[in-house]
């Protein structure tokens, strides 16, 4: 049997889809989070046999966005033998809306009537059945109450053979804009009758106060800078390394002991340190940084939660509108704080082609959990002593989205969005640990996944390259005349002007665009620096690393925007050529990416050297002539923008 699970966003579909099969697919306390189907059975427990699909939400049967689209197509293509329809008690005026829709396919359909649990009993169940004769269970989906009744009912209905009666007879209404308006209307009636108590909906409650505090920009953007600021000191510089540097003690203990091992047991040196220095090594510079990302997931997942992420986009909304954008822009970029996928993904929710592919080549900027270990690495080592540059950097891919998004929206034309930016704010909530905790989870999972597999590649490539020359003698000593060192040098010319003209940087920024992970593991094999990790359990001796790398904090600083704000991993990529359905485009954002991440890394290198050390940097004239070239191209795309504009502004006339 086909159980399809349909509702408005954020009315808690997946919350019951994890209830109803044991999965835990991510959930989120706002609009948007699910812009895909996803199927699995129904749990052993329920005694019954089923596939459960959760699918996006929608407001309507006439999809307005792409992720409506799947759910519309769904249900009326893939023969589903009962709908859950899972409505917002706490909403239902709105919610009745769509399930009247849902109601008119001839499909048996019960309703899941949701978060009674918030609502406290204002709903005549009874009056509601006759009045949309159809069956209504109250369930709680996050306190799974209600659930055996739901599932029970929904068997019920699939063995009943009787023909569903169309009771609000609109198909005869051709006009879709009086068929809304007299859908409303009915909907409204129904409202009116069933709710015996409407003062949850009607009375300012105590969440409407605090939301003119929260969404005011002035009070909510210094909250949200504080906010995150306290979640990047915790899980950065506090709790997160107490935990790291424990583990990497026992990744470092083994590998000493493997290699003491080894070499008694009379294995070859070089397979030795292949196994211990390159492989152990490098996947535990990596890991050693997990317990950092998985601590910042699950305080990001406890914000979600408790619906404090949905006021950011009502917050921002006014200054994304400088940009083209509306404020539903900031939810894949929020989501991709985790990883850029789901964050590409995410811009489905918005319906304007321009606006979503903007979204997408925007959102890769923000510095996902893979970012991390780079941007801790590299804060703990060269500015122990500065615990608010993580924030900061996150303030600087910010300021970078909005000033490309400017470029941007002159490029593609976007025109200024003067409507009102619409979005349903969840309510408050205490944030679920046990949600949070099992994204913190898939986090983990993810980064052991591609420690064992795409890290595992690569740590074993680089450790090969680095240890013979092109005729296959081993060098010893002599890395500078490696087969990495050979390919890396000449590219690393093209990087002078950003001050990491070397090849080991320059080789650590190439495997970067495979998993940005693997810049940390790699410089731990180029540097020979796998005693900078855990040196008297300290996640990072930041001296031992200094010495290793020889570079100042100008140039590490430099290095670590290069790998923020160039393309991400090629999955991300891959993410974006499926959304965007252009390679043109996609080439173009990719492009953009590099030119950004560029630009960004060699103004701060050779204004940094400027200001720290009063010389001017290497490739200083060269960057001159790229800022000039880069400076008159924007002109160039301005006037050719504006010379569209007055074009077709002649042509209306």
């Amino acid at each position: 049997m086909k159980i399809a699970l349909v509702g408005n966003p954020n009315s808690g579909k997946t919350t019951l889809f994890n209830a109803l099969t044991g999965k835990q697919e991510y959930v989120g306390n706002w609009a948007g989070v699910t812009v895909s189907k996803k199927e699995a059975s129904l749990k052993k427990s329920f005694n019954k046999e089923a596939i459960v699909t959760d699918l996006p939400g929608a407001y309507s049967i006439r999809p307005f966005t792409s992720e409506e689209s799947v759910t519309v197509d769904y249900i009326k293509e893939q023969h589903v033998d009962v709908i859950i329809n899972v409505v917002d008690s706490t909403n239902l005026n709105r919610s009745l809306f769509f399930t009247t829709q849902i109601l008119e396919l001839g499909i048996p359909v019960v309703v899941a009537l949701n978060k009674v649990d918030i609502l406290k009993g204002n709903i005549d169940i009874k009056k509601l059945e006759d009045k949309i004769k159809c069956k209504v269970i109250q369930i709680s989906a996050s306190k799974e109450e209600g659930l055996e009744e739901l599932i029970d009912d929904v068997y019920k209905e699939s063995k009943n053979e009787e023909k569903l009666e169309n009771i609000f007879k609109l198909e005869d209404i051709k006009d879709l804009k009086i068929q809304d308006k007299k859908r409303f209307k009915i909907v409204n009636e129904i409202s009116k009758e069933v709710l015996t108590n409407n003062e949850y909906e009607q009375k300012e409650t105590l969440e409407d106060k605090i939301d003119k505090f929260v969404i005011n920009p002035i009070i909510g953007i210094p909250l949200f800078i504080v906010v995150m600021s306290f979640i990047f000191n915790l899980s950065i510089n506090t709790l997160g390394p107490l935990i790291a540097d424990n583990l990497v003690a026992i990744i470092q203990t083994f590998q000493e002991s493997l290699k003491g091992i080894l070499a008694s047991n009379g294995v070859n040196d070089f397979l030795n340190e292949l196994l211990t220095d390159g492989i152990i090594g490098g996947i535990g510079a990596v890991l050693g940084f997990v317990p950092l990302v998985m601590i910042l997931m699950f305080l990001l997942a406890l914000l979600e939660d408790c619906g404090f992420m949905a006021r950011i986009a009502v917050i921002f909304d006014p200054i994304f509108k400088k940009i083209g954008l509306s404020g539903k822009s900031i939810i894949p970029m929020v989501v991709g704080y985790g990883c850029s996928i789901p964050g590409i993904m995410s811009a489905r929710t918005i319906k304007t082609e321009k606006q979503r592919r903007m979204t997408i080549l925007l959102t890769p900027f923000v510095p996902c959990g893979a970012k991390v270990p780079i941007i801790a690495f590299f804060t703990v080592a060269f500015f122990p002593d500065n615990p608010l540059l993580f924030p900061l950097v996150y303030l600087i891919a910010f300021t970078v989205i909005i000033l490309v998004g400017l470029l941007m929206k002159k490029a593609m034309q976007v025109e200024d969005i003067k409507d009102y930016f619409i979005i349903e704010l969840p309510s408050y909530r205490i944030p679920s640990a046990k949600r949070a905790f099992f994204r913190m989870l898939d986090t983990a999972k993810d980064f052991i996944r591609k420690a064992g597999t795409i890290i595992l590649i690569c740590n074993t490539v680089v450790f090969m390259m680095t240890s013979f020359d092109f005729s296959l003698n081993l060098v010893g000593e002599h890395i500078d005349n490696s087969i990495l060192a050979t390919i890396a040098t000449p590219l690393s010319v093209l990087l002078i002007p950003i001050g990491i003209g070397t090849w080991q940087l320059t080789a650590a920024a190439m495997t970067g665009f495979l998993a940005k992970e693997e810049v940390v593991g790699t410089l731990s094999i180029v540097y020979a620096m796998s005693g900078a990790i855990n040196e008297d359990f300290e996640l990072i001796n930041s001296v031992v690393a200094k010495e290793a790398m020889g570079i100042t904090q100008v140039v590490a600083l430099s290095f670590m925007f290069f790998n923020l704000f160039t393309p991400p991993c090629f999955a991300a990529i891959g993410a974006m050529k499926s959304e965007l359905k252009s390679n043109k485009v996609l080439l173009k954002g990719i492009s953009l990416q590099i030119w950004v991440g560029y630009m960004v890394s060699m103004i701060v290198y050779q204004v940094g050297s400027i200001l720290f050390y009063k010389k001017l940097g290497e490739g200083f004239l060269v960057a001159i002539i790229l800022v000039v070239i880069s400076l008159f191209g924007i002109l160039s795309i301005t006037r050719r923008a504006n010379n569209k504009n007055e074009s077709m502004k002649l042509n209306i006339e």
